[in-house]
């Protein structure tokens, strides 16, 4: 009994290959574009992620506080 190969043709290999090579070619310029963001980028950025977590921090801390004697009636102690 002999065994076909997976791949009857280079075109089957080449079709099949076409994605990942895109991908990667893809990959390989976008990190050649990326750069280091300098000081006054990096510290916007910065600034920006702290107001969010004290945002949300804050946002949860209310919900806790509104949801504690809300929760105390429903349930009675």
């Amino acid at each position: 009994m002999q065994r076909t190969p997976p791949f009857t043709t280079m075109d089957e290999l080449t079709t099949l290959l076409s994605g990942p090579t895109e991908f990667f070619k893809d990959s390989v310029r976008l990190l050649n574009k990326c750069t280091k963001p300098d000081r006054r980028e990096f510290l916007k950025i910065s600034q920006a992620v702290g107001v969010g977590f004290l945002v949300m921090g804050l946002i949860g801390y209310f919900v806790k506080l509104i949801h504690l004697p809300i929760n105390n009636i429903l349930v009675g102690s």
